[in-house]
């Protein structure tokens, strides 16, 4: 290694002594050498910033590849190796300036503690004489590799002035005598941690200087700016710690060097942004916009335990060790059961196909539920490892609730294009509103609630010049099986009707709007007022629930209950009248006991702005006058009487609500049948490729 830094130091000595001979100051010297390197690397310095823009310019392509392929590591770094192929991309050209720094750094150190070589360029035998005797004058040791600045030193002493003439070589000793290494009153030969005393302000120059320059790149780096923040912080105490360092352990002149070229390096960045400014070649509104899609998958899944880790993978392995999967059902987590559970059933009764069920919930109850079949095989696959599993399902049929498939980071397979994807419902009101633009696009079959969605779903088809999908009109088991557990129910009289608060957990929903003034009109008229929060406004605001459930606990009048517990759904279905602001709740309520909802009317939620453009008006508003009466925020000084006005007319809703029933809810009663039909139609379909 002494080799190749002396060997480092013959070219770099030639252009420092040029220095020295041409300002005949040493600290001066350094300083116009670090110029020169620096105007003699320029080149080298444009095309890395050149190279930055290119990566810097793909970028948000390189964001969607990982968003696509989130997961998987190897089709991520074979999309990115054809990005980075097409723009002549070299990722490793940013390595190339700190690889000449280091280069230039250990050269310059070799030419600092050899002036005798580089400097001063004394014969061979004349730097020995020198060295040999300082060594026996002073006892330094030969070897030492800052011995010829010691030697300077000696001479220059003054103490060994006879020793030193009577060498017999006055000129060589007026040449070492005269060699000025001090600037600004510091000796650049000497080293701070040695020396001490005013020397220690080189190491804090360093890497102050070392500061600046990673504050300007992190600020106006082209590449270097889009890294994160742990990144960038990262770098900046490595390179100050570094700076640090060197200026404390190394000849001063070394520190010197790298002040000034990190000054230097800061005014080439600025002089290279305005010749070659990245914003001429970079969409950064597409780029932010790729690190919000990408971003969002980062916060996939959250926290896991270590056993569930293990778990998943060893289910992630067994999933991909069966062949010939014909069918798939996914669900998000424990609670979607309900939706399938019907047609399990008569896929189990009628069938004997095995039913591969993924589920993102470590606690699915149907995992349980597994146990007393052996044809049903659960998986439990967390969010982000569903991911990779979805880009590469193998099965024939995959059904599903949920929508946005190929949207966002859930994708069609890419391993087998021929797959069945089907779409069920978790809730029996229109598609076009409440779901995102395109939510069912990527499905290839809708089991449907009823054939008023298939207006919907071809008038959106129409609009967004889409494929048509297979659309079939099978029902909403879920109704059917709260019908039944409602007709088991004690229906025996209370001693009081009964009204049930249970709003959304949407933004402006009732809980956060005018719950207060809802239950001052409600309270003391003869009823029992349950409010039942959604579960998800109990997961996501529990301070807010706290908060009305304090403001109301010195409530004496014994006809107020707060309900919590979701476990069961008697409070519901027990209710003589559910007042919402937007929840499905009071439809599933209304159409399964044909009783009438009231509906407040605050700010409905639209995940959908397009949704008018079809023309069709959704069921969430059309229905809300026919099973209920909507009333509006600001008249809640009438909700009384119409709670009283619905409870009278408990005849005529019971018919009204029935009818809507009839039209809109397929197979009511066999829906579970009517999607076993579609789906086993589906894999018999796929063996006829």
């Amino acid at each position: 290694m002494s080799t190749v830094i002396s060997l480092l130091g013959v070219p770099l000595g030639h252009v420092m002594r040029f220095c020295y001979g041409l300002v005949n100051s040493y600290g001066i010297a350094i300083l116009l050498f670090t110029l020169i390197t620096k105007i003699i690397l320029l080149p080298v310095g444009v095309w890395v910033h050149k190279n930055s823009i290119k990566v810097v310019r793909i970028q948000p392509e390189i964001n969607q590849v990982k968003a696509k392929f989130f997961g998987d590591r190897d089709a991520i770094a074979e999309e990115q190796s054809k990005l980075y192929k097409r723009e002549g991309y070299r990722p490793l050209a940013s390595l190339i300036p700190l690889f000449l720094q280091i280069i230039l750094l250990m050269g310059l150190v070799n030419v600092i503690y050899h002036p005798f070589d580089h400097l001063l360029r004394l014969p061979a035998a004349a730097t020995q004489t020198l060295v040999d005797t300082a060594c026996r004058l002073t006892g330094d040791n030969p070897e030492a590799s800052s011995i010829q600045l010691r030697v300077v030193s000696a001479v220059r002493s003054g103490l060994y002035t006879a020793d030193f003439e009577a060498l017999g070589m006055p000129e060589v000793i007026a040449r070492v005598r005269n060699l000025k290494t001090t600037f600004l009153g510091i000796d650049l030969g000497a080293v701070p941690a040695s020396a001490g005393g005013i020397l220690w302000i080189m190491p804090l120059l360093a890497g102050l200087g070392a500061y600046l320059l990673c504050v300007a790149q992190n600020r106006s780096n082209v590449l270097q700016s889009e890294q994160g923040k742990l990144n960038q912080y990262g770098t900046m105490a490595l390179s100050v710690g570094l700076s640090l360092y060197l200026g404390a352990f190394v000849p001063a002149g070394v520190a010197v060097y790298w002040i000034a070229s990190n000054l230097l390096a800061i005014v080439q960045l600025y002089i290279l942004n305005a010749a070659i400014n990245p914003k001429k070649f970079v969409d950064y509104e597409a780029l932010e916009e790729s690190k919000k899609q990408l971003s969002a998958l980062q916060h996939v899944g959250g926290k896991r335990t270590r056993e569930q880790k293990t778990r998943e993978r060893a289910d992630y392995k067994r999933f991909f060790s069966i062949a010939n999967k014909h069918l798939v059902f996914y669900s998000e987590g424990s609670g979607f059961y309900k939706y399938f559970e019907k047609t399990v059933k008569e896929l189990l009764d009628r069938s004997n196909v095995v039913i591969h069920y993924v589920t993102s919930d470590p606690d699915d109850q149907i995992f349980d539920i597994a146990r007393s079949n052996a044809r049903i095989q659960p998986y439990y696959i967390g969010d982000k490892k569903l991911i990779t599993l979805f880009m590469k399902m193998d099965a024939d049929v995959v059904v599903m609730t949920m929508s946005d498939l190929e949207n966002y980071h859930y994708k069609r397979s890419y391993v087998r294009k021929d797959i069945t994807y089907i779409y069920m419902f978790h809730y029996p009101l229109s598609t076009h509103m409440v779901l995102h633009t395109g939510a069912l696009d990527h499905y290839d079959e809708i089991l449907c609630v009823g054939e008023f969605q298939f207006d919907e779903i071809r008038a959106a088809e129409k609009l967004h010049g889409t494929r048509e999908k297979k659309l079939l009109a099978c029902g909403y088991g879920q109704l059917e099986k709260l019908y039944d557990d409602y007709q088991k129910m004690d229906k025996s009289g209370r001693d009081m009707p009964q009204i049930l608060i249970a709003p959304s957990w949407q933004a402006d929903n009732i809980l956060d709007t005018c719950i207060d003034d809802m239950l001052k009109y409600l309270l003391g008229q003869g009823w029992r007022v349950v409010v039942r929060p959604h579960p998800e406004y109990k997961k996501r605001y529990l301070v807010r629930l706290e908060a009305l459930v304090n403001r109301w606990k010195d409530y004496k009048g014994g006809d107020l209950v707060f309900e919590t517990d979701f476990s069961g759904n008697e409070t519901i279905y027990g209710s003589d009248v559910v007042i919402t602001d937007w929840s499905g709740t009071a439809y599933e309520f209304s159409l399964v006991t044909l009783k009438p909802s009231i509906f407040i009317n605050t700010p409905p939620k639209i995940n959908n702005s397009d949704y008018n453009k079809l023309g069709i008006e959704p069921l969430e508003f059309s229905l809300r006058s026919r099973v209920g009466v909507s009333v509006d925020p600001q008249r809640l000084d009438t909700l009384r009487d119409t709670v009283r006005s619905v409870l009278s007319q408990e005849t005529r809703y019971a018919q009204e609500i029935l009818a809507i029933r009839e039209r809109y809810i397929a197979n009511f009663g066999s829906s579970g049948k009517a999607c076993y039909r579609a789906i086993m139609d589906a894999i018999k379909s796929y063996s006829k490729k």
